[in-house]
């Protein structure tokens, strides 16, 4: 196991292209675009610890990347291609965070931006997102699995790039998270939990540790633990779920697109996939929020569901385990005013009533 200091926890500049050139499959014509994405820390939770027995457990903080998922370390190696390549607009389907990312990072590089999300099935935070950076919204009627089959057959006959994760650029930026996390903590965790949806994470995230082990940076490989919610859990079933539900929209997936990956990296790693109900998710969104001040999406606290239904019982005992907290809460507000419990207390503006109420809340 890994020791628990930290080499390296702070943003060091320079975006994801310039500080993994090397590992990214970039050339001389490959424009180095940033954001600042990328070096997002990894914070040690000891509530979790505690809930399962590991020695250590902690965060990668997707969420601090510059759209606030971990959608930006690949939408930056696809849009420089895309540029490379000489496009002059990008398109994807998306539940919300690709569709922010892709039309940011087109601003970016003074790209047309189209996305494609399924009507009334996408948090209003993400949606304002792609909006405010001049992306064409394009809300099609039916789920994520029907808007990414339409923009396949656009891009099929159209002059656009797609950058969604069947766009390997996608996932190879997405594997500098793994190797961000190795070069933080000295060696690859002994196990890592992720959310998976469309499944390119946890096929880049294995990418990544298997790079690094095969260049003996690192000296193992984690079991992944893949997390699906229970109503759209296809890789839990081993077919595609025709309507997947699940208030964690951006993991409400029913056929996805690294299907192979996803299983390889189960099974490569000896790991598993496994399904959480929305009670656990939420549990875990509220645990989080509460007890670390992390305050996450819905679907990025799959996670941590996933590590206390499959390790709550203390058995990590001398282990290190990774969780990935893919996006912000500021995502999908509408869920945090219906799942968390706000405690107001109207008061005048004198100060005996102000004082009577903070120290009610003291007792």
């Amino acid at each position: 196991m890994a020791s628990s200091t930290l080499r390296s926890n702070t943003w060091v500049g320079g975006g994801v292209l310039e500080r993994y050139a090397d590992w990214l499959p970039l050339t001389e014509s490959t424009p180095c675009i940033t954001l600042g994405e990328g070096s997002t820390p990894l914070v040690r939770a000891e509530s979790l610890e505690r809930a399962t027995g590991a020695d250590e457990v902690w965060l990668k903080l997707e969420l601090c990347n510059p759209t606030g998922s971990f959608k930006d370390r690949g939408m930056v190696v696809a849009v420089a291609k895309a540029v490379e390549q000489g496009a002059s607009a990008v398109l994807c389907a998306s539940t919300g965070n690709t569709s922010a990312s892709a039309a940011a990072y087109a601003a970016r590089c003074g790209l047309r931006a189209f996305v494609l999300v399924p009507e009334g099935r996408i948090a209003q935070g993400k949606l304002a997102q792609a909006a405010a950076h001049g992306a064409r919204v394009l809300a099609v009627d039916g789920n994520f699995d029907d808007a990414l089959r339409l923009a396949q057959e656009l891009t099929d006959r159209l002059p656009l790039a797609l950058v969604n994760s069947v766009n390997p650029y996608r996932i190879e930026g997405q594997k500098t998270a793994a190797m961000e996390i190795v070069d933080s903590l000295g060696d690859a965790p002994d196990l890592h939990c992720i959310p998976v949806g469309n499944a390119g994470n946890i096929t880049a995230y294995w990418q990544g540790y298997c790079e690094y082990f095969h260049a003996e940076v690192s000296t193992q490989r984690p079991l992944m633990l893949g997390v699906q919610a229970e109503g759209a859990a296809p890789l839990v079933h081993g077919r595609p779920i025709a309507k997947p539900e699940t208030i964690a929209t951006a993991i409400r997936i029913g056929d996805p697109a690294s299907w192979d990956g996803a299983i390889a990296a189960r099974d490569e790693s000896d790991g598993a996939i496994i399904a959480t109900t929305d009670e656990q998710i939420l549990d875990a969104y509220r645990m989080l929020a509460d007890g670390e001040g992390v305050f996450c999406e819905p679907a990025s606290a799959a996670s941590v569901a996933g590590l206390l239904a499959q390790h709550g019982d203390g058995s990590l005992s001398g282990r290190q385990v990774v969780c990935t907290i893919t996006g912000h809460g500021l995502k999908d507000p509408e869920r945090a005013v219906q799942s968390i419990a706000a405690d107001v207390v109207e008061i005048s503006s004198e100060y005996d009533q102000a004082a009577a109420a903070i120290e009610e809340g003291l007792r």
